[in-house]
């Protein structure tokens, strides 16, 4: 578990499929999401017990932020190699706009570099996703590369 004065990011557990199951099915999260498809609850059930794997293994790990003993979101690594990792983040929309994406951000990006001993992190966002753009950039990530619909960021290690 990582814990700030705010937020606790911690695994996966069953008592968050129902939060799961909304935010997944949700499809207004689907317009900058790379899974865009409907989830069973038993399919659900199945990632949460599978979920627990180490990130060395499964090669992905998602984080519930968890804000008074309430989920409020997930912030994920994935494609994960010695190196580097992938970064993806998701807050349930009454509860945006009030930094908890930042703070999980921070958080991760510790964890990340001094535990799993990364070199960089890096994520894949929509030009036209202008609040994620804000919200990297903010948390010490830089534009690498454009393509045509997407920005690459990139933090990396100090």
């Amino acid at each position: 578990m990582l814990k700030s004065d705010k937020i606790l990011l911690r695994p996966l557990q069953l008592s968050d499929l129902d939060f799961l199951f909304e935010i997944e099915n949700n499809k207004e999260n689907w317009k900058y999401g790379t899974e865009n498809k409907q989830y069973t609850k038993e399919e659900l059930t199945n990632y949460i017990a599978n979920a627990k794997q180490d990130i060395t293994n499964a090669g992905q790990f998602r984080f519930v932020i968890d804000f008074e003993n309430t989920p409020i979101g997930f912030i994920d690594l994935f494609d994960y190699t010695t190196n580097s990792a992938g970064v993806g983040v998701i807050i349930a929309k009454n509860y945006r706009r009030r930094g908890f994406a930042k703070e999980a951000l921070h958080l991760l990006s510790i964890y990340s570099f001094e535990t799993l001993n990364l070199k960089k992190l890096d994520c894949n966002i929509e030009k036209d996703n202008l609040r994620s753009i804000k919200l990297f950039s903010s948390s010490g990530f830089e534009l690498e590369r454009e393509k045509k619909e997407l920005q690459y960021f990139v933090k990396l290690a100090k």
